[in-house]
């Protein structure tokens, strides 16, 4: 058999080209699982959360208790419900600086004219046995009031579309319940398995009895 030389080349070419195209997909589907593995998980955003009350290790905004309901005092119960804390860590909503000082974080806001300087903070206090969230926050709106309110909150994943129509995760942080502590309170938030235990040493700015008061709250999904 006779075989061209010019065809043996051919031959050769196409395969190499096709060995080419075969170690070349593999190595892009390897990056894309590298590149996937790397980034985190819903499961760990959620983790981190439980754990510190971070987002990628930044606190997440102290302002959302402000849009939670706690700046808002005309109204009976909170509009505004559930927040994508992924989003809103580091967005341009909640752009206002954020400080912290031992486990209480803080975010000021000044008012369009300058002249009023609104204040939210919290504290965390971790996860019931149950896996709620609690919250201590405060919100001042630039006068002597310091209105405090305890946060039960739940978290849990949830798909949608951005706007160029790809799925997503977004980690979602409820309001599941707030209960209202008072003006310039102060006290103790102790959690108890799925029980939360309100210790009050001081109801507002004429209190100044000492004496202790127990409130426990079942922290409970509705």
């Amino acid at each position: 058999m006779i075989i061209q030389k010019g065809l043996i080349v051919t031959v050769t070419r196409i395969a190499a080209a096709i060995v080419a195209t075969v170690v070349w997909a593999m190595a892009a589907q390897a990056q894309a699982v590298a590149h996937r593995s790397d980034a985190p998980s819903a499961a760990s955003f959620i983790a981190e959360v439980h754990r510190a009350f971070t987002i990628e290790g930044k606190p997440i905004p102290p302002e959302i208790f402000r849009d939670f309901g706690d700046g808002d005092l005309a109204d009976s119960g909170s509009i505004w419900v559930t927040v994508d804390i992924k989003a809103a860590t580091g967005s341009n909503l909640y752009f206002d600086e954020i400080k912290q000082n031992g486990r209480w974080v803080s975010q000021k806001k000044k008012s369009t004219k300058g002249d009023i300087e609104e204040e939210t903070g919290y504290s965390y206090y971790g996860t019931t046995e149950n896996g709620l969230l609690v919250v201590l926050a405060s919100y001042s709106g630039g006068g002597s009031g310091d209105f405090a309110m305890l946060h039960i909150l739940d978290i849990a994943t949830g798909r949608a579309l951005d706007l160029e129509g790809k799925t997503y995760e977004r980690i979602n942080l409820t309001n599941v319940r707030s209960i209202a502590l008072g003006d310039r309170w102060d006290g103790e938030v102790r959690i108890a398995k799925s029980a939360v235990r309100i210790i009050t040493t001081r109801k507002g700015p004429a209190d100044d009895s000492g004496k202790r008061e127990t409130l426990t709250i079942d922290a409970r999904r509705p």
